[in-house]
């Protein structure tokens, strides 16, 4: 399916453009934003190769992965305040993983749940997903509120999931199936 656009009151989840870069990098670059994802602070370089990655993706027929744009409705130009992800199972019919991340300059306004949301609605109103998933790192306890909130399950622990700086550490899943979102989406 392309394209994805899908609005909130506050947030535009739309394809990546080019002109994402930067906004991209602010997320990726930082320390702050990263700490808890499986990965390190990126370089712009490899902002870049991510950016032109995710738009080249969108055009796979058929499309494996939605890396997705969040951007503010209150901006005019619709600036890039966050990223979501919905990768499509090979292994799993109907199912795909999912995560999201947002620029450290927006935490604490509720951007998050509003994400997720958005991720979750495209999920199974455009894409009609069975079941989707997520993992967290067990620090981090801000993501665990966005998604209890946003109706997940906490499932349990993936041990030793994710490599960083050589050192091992678990992973936190949560899930929600498709019977579940729209009962959440009802109220």
């Amino acid at each position: 399916m392309y394209p994805i656009s899908r609005r909130s009151q506050r947030l535009h989840l739309r394809e990546l453009r080019p002109d994402d870069i930067e906004g991209m990098f602010a997320i990726y670059g930082d320390a702050r934003a990263t700490e808890h994802m499986s990965f390190d602070p990126r370089t712009r370089e490899d902002v870049e190769g991510i950016v032109a990655r995710s738009i080249a993706s969108a055009a796979a027929d058929p499309r494996q992965e939605y890396a997705l744009a969040v951007a503010a409705t209150s901006d005019g130009d619709g600036r890039l305040i966050g990223f979501g992800r919905l990768a499509l199972d090979p292994h799993q019919p109907r199912a795909a993983t999912f995560g999201f991340a947002l620029n450290p300059d927006v935490w604490g306004n509720g951007f998050g749940i509003e994400t997720v949301r958005l991720l979750l609605a495209c999920a199974f109103e455009d894409l009609d997903l069975h079941r989707v998933w997520g993992a967290r790192s067990p620090l981090n306890t801000a993501s665990a509120r966005t998604m209890q909130r946003a109706g997940l399950t906490e499932e349990g622990c993936i041990r030793e999931h994710v490599q960083r700086g050589g050192r091992w550490s678990d992973s936190i899943t949560h899930s929600i199936l498709d019977h579940e979102y729209a009962a959440t989406a009802a109220r």
